[in-house]
């Protein structure tokens, strides 16, 4: 395969590296992915994430591990671990179903390389369409808050609601994005803010704990964020605390936006109650631990309820945007995803 880097993926010497999202904003580290058992590992430790990004790395790992000899059967076994890999993320599912398609023709090496670089060049495509989409509904002077990382960190492209954001301040009218931490793994806080600081972007950090008041005294005008999976009515599921940020969202009366590819896209999951939610590591709520180590603030014994993801209804949201546009809520009505009526 041709050399190929993006943001958070490299594909040099037949090998796959991604970009440890664990390390930054810290250190910038590229790691080994060249085998399904390196690659699930990352994407089980959120060293490589991002819906769109999730898919993109599988992909191009399986195209890989074509041209390095795997039998058609390998290849198959190899694209089902990967599928297990994060439940709730349907760009995988989606991006691997075009994969499987590729494994059954007749020159199915190829055809897997072909289709992997396409949804690469896709995800581009489709990123730079939900920007321009979306950045028209950014008025000028706007003061946005984001949730969890959505920029060219968790895609092939310049992101998702991050790209939106980007965009719009291009264009001069983001006064301040309102960045939150995201806990408990933090992205808003190391991966989000370290992005806009890149991009010139003036942005705050805030805890999670304090939109709420950020909103009652008006600093707020709109609420960006992105999707791992948007049911058939519309319904959303995102990174932990999106569900509460629509719910004070709506009780302030601020915009509230989704932005999103169309692999994202499930018209086979009715709604948000048939989402799949990944459970992850009690650990991650009873401590901390990195380049510096380990603390544990927690009692030895804490049980702990740590789902990946929250379901924001349809209800709450003002706006889906799409690379093919903007979704508003009477046309989620009338199924536009594929689903009966809200």
């Amino acid at each position: 395969m041709q050399r190929l880097q993006t943001t958070s993926l490299r594909v040099a010497d037949n090998q796959l590296f991604i970009l440890d999202q664990q390390a930054l904003p810290q250190e910038k580290r590229w790691l080994d992915a060249s085998t399904v058992e390196a690659l699930v590992g990352h994407i089980h430790a959120l060293r490589v994430r991002g819906a769109p990004l999730i898919g993109l790395s599988a992909s191009l790992l399986l195209a890989l591990l074509a041209e390095n000899g795997l039998s058609r059967d390998q290849l198959a076994t190899a694209l089902e671990t990967l599928r297990a890999s994060r439940p709730t993320a349907v760009n995988l599912m989606n991006n691997l179903d075009r994969m499987k398609q590729a494994l059954w023709q007749e020159d199915f090496i190829p055809a897997l390389v072909a289709e992997a670089l396409r949804l690469i060049d896709e995800d581009k495509r489709l990123c730079d369409a939900i920007a321009q989409a979306g950045s028209q509904l950014v008025k000028p002077g706007s003061r946005l808050l984001t949730h969890c990382n959505t920029g060219g960190l968790a895609t092939a492209g310049v992101g998702t609601a991050l790209g939106v954001i980007a965009l719009a301040h291009q264009q001069g009218n983001v006064s301040n994005v309102w960045v939150d931490e995201t806990r408990p793994l933090l992205q808003g806080g190391r991966l989000t803010a370290w992005e806009l600081g890149e991009l010139g972007v003036p942005y705050q950090l805030i805890t999670d704990s304090m939109a709420a008041s950020l909103m009652a005294k008006g600093q707020v005008d709109a609420v960006w964020v992105g999707a791992d999976r948007i049911a058939a009515n519309g319904d959303v599921a995102n990174k932990i605390g999106t569900y509460s940020l629509a719910v004070l969202a709506k009780f302030h009366g601020i915009p509230f936006y989704v932005a999103a590819p169309q692999t994202t896209l499930d018209p086979a999951c009715p709604n948000g109650e048939a989402i799949p939610i990944e459970q992850r590591d009690a650990r991650e709520v009873t401590g901390v631990a990195g380049s510096f180590g380990a603390v544990q603030w927690a009692p030895e014994n804490a049980q702990v309820y740590n789902p990946a993801f929250d379901v924001t209804p349809a209800a709450l949201i003002s706006g889906w945007v799409l690379d093919s546009g903007v979704v508003l809520p009477e046309d989620v009505q009338r199924g536009i995803f594929g689903g009966s009526a809200v």
